[in-house]
């Protein structure tokens, strides 16, 4: 996995907008229609507007905030559209069109789910509309009058007791998914109003005296609040860290997100792909571990996973590794690595704490890796060194290096690096486990227990399909998909909670966990329809997908292959064989 990046939406440029709209809810001015202006130059100019608009319109809970970028996306998209030049455009241009369309529709839909998920929490916080108001007063600069500040502050507490005494006694019923979401915005609250506070604080002489009293006040209740929905509604306890949580988004929205990523695929069919693919991966994993002396694959991977180095040793085996690999693709003509690239990557290691959210090597322009310290006690050791043994960690680091997540953001940095606003994991982790199956076939992993190696991260990628399609399709608990992946996978129970803990708690989409395989057989597919004699060689292939830079793939494809599109184009490729 490539460490995940900042979103795009944000940025530091705001002047602009600022003097824009303030004031007045015209038309915007950011429209087009008036000049002329190249595809790559309007996605530029959108990627930046976005920066601008989501710094400054901050607080995600905000009806402000979403109307103002409902008006921009829906203007951008209807400026989109009456352009008349889409049949004169080049492909290159055309896809860049369905690119930017698909960005501006797939951030209208989601600030309307967002918007319901976030008005079926905000009932148990019952002040949030004060505490923007103040915030945003400040945004646009006006005037403040302290004494009001301290009443609204003065309110918001009453009001944040009131529901603290309702929730203890039982009378709010909400999903744990509900509250969970209000912890999470009652704490970006706390942030917004501690950022107002200071901003006045010891500059005003009339807020010095009537608001810290009522402001320190409110931060301990809503502080308090954020503990009692935590721990009744939510059910994690007090100092309870490691919970796993999360918010299923259920049927609809997965159908909305896969037409977003240009998969022409049900989730019921995402789950028979991972079904047919895992049984491939257990035969492999069987005859490799009957080559090793076990009849049980289980008991060959228990093996392979006391193959660790001793404490101090991670370090050099990485560099051993990554060494490996790039000669490999060098001497086999696969792919151009610039020396450059071969020449800059950087290794960190992981702390403790992370690596309970990321059991595993991140990587990308660094490689960040994971590996028991000595403040870890003596079973968490065990588990990271097992979890980090010598032929897991051979496919992990070509994975995160080269031929993977380095190479790709070095050469997504150089090429076309505007078409990184239409990033997607289907491409990103797609690219890096593709490699993986590409050297597979090349048999790359000489000896079973590299085979091993390589089949339990296969049998990883087809569990995490299973476990995040049936979580948001209701089907599955977080513990339900922990067990999976200790039972089908074989992963030590350690590293399964982190891997479900990252999935669910973070900032991960909701399809993050399916891009890996899906995307890695979408561009096995896009392979074996382009190369061949009189077709472009496996170098050609890996050099233009690396130089046309971050789209859905099904894109990719229609790009390279010169296929005709239209300006309503809908995903329509079936790159899996019969799912019979």
């Amino acid at each position: 996995m490539r460490e995940r990046p900042a979103p795009d939406l944000q940025g530091e440029r705001q002047f602009e907008v600022v003097i824009g709209i303030r004031g007045n809810d015209r038309q915007d001015e950011e429209s087009s229609s008036s000049r002329t202006e190249t595809m790559r130059e309007r996605i530029g100019r959108v990627k930046e507007d976005v920066r601008c608009l989501t710094e400054f319109y901050n607080i995600e809970v905000s009806s402000t905030r979403v109307r103002r970028l409902q008006r921009y996306f829906r203007q951008q998209l209807s400026d989109l559209k009456e352009n008349e030049a889409f049949d004169r455009f080049d492909q290159s241009d055309k896809i860049d069109y369905l690119n930017l369309r698909n960005y501006l529709e797939r951030n209208l839909r989601q600030l309307g789910f967002d918007g319901d998920k976030n008005e079926s929490a905000i009932v148990l916080l019952p002040f949030a509309s004060l505490l923007i108001r103040l915030c945003e007063d400040r945004q646009q600069m006006k005037a403040i009058d302290a004494k009001r500040a301290a009443d609204d502050l003065f309110e918001a507490e009453r009001q944040a007791i009131i529901m603290y005494k309702e929730i203890e006694h039982g009378q709010h019923h909400v999903s744990k998914n509900d509250a969970f979401r209000a912890t999470n915005i009652l704490q970006k609250l706390r942030s917004h109003l501690a950022e107002w506070f200071h901003f006045f604080k010891g500059y005003d002489p009339m807020f010095d005296w009537w608001v810290p009293e009522p402001y320190y006040k409110l931060d301990t209740a809503m502080e308090r609040l954020s503990q009692i929905i935590r721990e009744m509604l939510v059910g994690i306890k007090l100092g309870d860290e490691d919970a796993i949580v999360g918010e299923p988004i259920g049927r609809k929205a997965l159908l909305t997100e896969l037409d977003a990523e240009m998969i022409a695929y049900t989730p019921e069919e995402l789950l028979k792909i991972a079904d047919h693919e895992y049984t491939w991966c257990e035969a492999e994993m069987k005859n490799a571990s009957q080559e090793l002396g076990h009849e049980d694959w289980r008991d060959a991977l228990e093996y392979v996973k006391n193959l660790y180095v001793a404490p101090g040793q991670q370090t050099q085996l990485i560099r051993d590794l990554a060494d490996e690999a790039t000669e490999y693709v060098k001497k086999h003509d696969l792919i151009t690595v610039p020396p450059i690239c071969e020449e800059t990557w950087r290794m960190f290691m992981m702390s403790p704490s992370r690596q309970k959210v990321n059991p595993f090597f991140l990587g990308g322009r660094t490689i960040q890796v994971s590996y028991p310290t000595d403040t870890m006690d003596h079973e968490a050791k065990m588990m990271s060194m097992r979890g980090n043994n010598i032929h897991f960690s051979r496919s992990t680091v070509f994975h995160e290096l080269i031929p993977g997540h380095h190479l790709q953001m070095y050469m997504n940095d150089r090429h076309r690096p505007y078409r990184r606003l239409f990033s997607t994991p289907f491409s990103i982790e797609g690219w890096a486990l593709y490699w993986e199956f590409i050297l597979w076939d090349k048999k790359f992993p000489e000896t079973p227990k590299n085979r091993i190696g390589m089949l339990f991260w296969r049998m990883h990628r087809c569990a995490r399909i299973t476990f995040s399609i049936k979580f948001h399709l209701g089907l599955m608990t977080p513990q339900e998909c922990i067990d999976l992946l200790v039972d089908k996978v074989g992963h030590e129970r350690a590293t399964a909670e982190g891997e479900v803990r990252r999935s669910f708690n973070g900032d991960y989409s909701p399809l993050y966990q399916c891009g890996y395989m899906i995307g890695a057989l979408q561009l096995y597919s896009l392979r074996q329809e382009l190369l061949g004699p009189g077709r472009m060689t496996e170098k050609e292939f890996h050099d233009r997908v690396m130089r046309e830079g971050q789209m859905p793939i099904e894109l990719l494809r229609a790009l390279i292959r010169e296929k005709r599109v239209t300006r309503d184009y809908k995903p329509s490729w079936k790159f899996y064989k019969s799912l019979e």
